[in-house]
């Protein structure tokens, strides 16, 4: 099924740079795509504009067959808090809460589940990742690795169809980077949403099951197996 279409993407600073440029990209469920290019090449904004953060200058972008030019701000936001999850390279947890109350805060802001409902879903989502025994535990309490991986359980947290990481692994030593890559592999294969990541390091893109490789905001390849 395909979740993610882009159609002659592009987008132009107002001073007049071209940071992408008619880009046409189409993801299915189930795919692990990995997003390279030398620096500058385009590959944050790319992913930006694929996860509705940024609005193309020209062109659009599909979301489950909806089109997302149209929606005004509120929509759009609410349309990422239940289909969309991101990483970053930075974990962005809150210092004074734990991680499952960072976990929470998506499930919280959407409104959903009932309290009882919220917690046993952040839960589940950190005993997957291996975290059970640390829910409560403040970040600072918890290695980066550790600490990426409450990061992605709240990605998670409102089971999105798509989940984008820009760099996810750039403040990871090379066993924890392979580990997270490991858990995107996993979460494309037996959940049949799909992951979109950026990444400089060559090795860990080849993990990915597609490689749509930038070079100048121009996509020059797009291989895979």
């Amino acid at each position: 099924m395909t979740l993610l279409v882009a159609e002659s993407v592009t987008k132009r600073l107002a001073e007049g740079v071209t940071l992408v440029s008619d880009i046409d990209l189409r993801v299915d469920g189930g795919e692990f795509v990995a997003i390279t290019g030398p620096s500058g090449s385009g590959k944050s904004s790319l992913l930006y504009l694929l996860g509705l953060l940024d609005r193309p200058t020209s062109g659009r972008v599909l979301l489950e067959g909806q089109d997302t030019a149209s929606l005004a701000p509120p929509a759009l936001a609410a349309l990422r808090l239940a289909r969309l999850g991101f990483v970053f390279q930075f974990h962005f947890l809150l210092p004074e809460f734990s991680a499952l109350d960072n976990v929470l805060i998506p499930i919280r802001r959407r409104g959903v589940l009932k309290p009882a409902e919220a917690e046993a879903r952040a839960m589940s989502l950190l005993g997957a990742l291996g975290l059970a025994d640390d829910a409560r535990k403040l970040p600072e309490q918890l290695s980066g690795g550790m600490r990426q991986r409450v990061a992605i359980a709240r990605a998670l947290a409102n089971d999105p169809v798509l989940l984008l990481a820009d760099e996810p692994t750039g403040n990871l030593d090379t066993k924890n980077a392979a580990a997270v890559f490991d858990i995107f592999a996993r979460l494309a294969q037996e959940d049949g949403r799909a992951v979109l990541v950026v990444t400089h390091d060559a090795d860990l893109a080849h993990r990915a099951t597609r490689r749509v490789h930038l070079v100048d905001g121009r996509i020059v390849s797009d291989e895979r197996g």
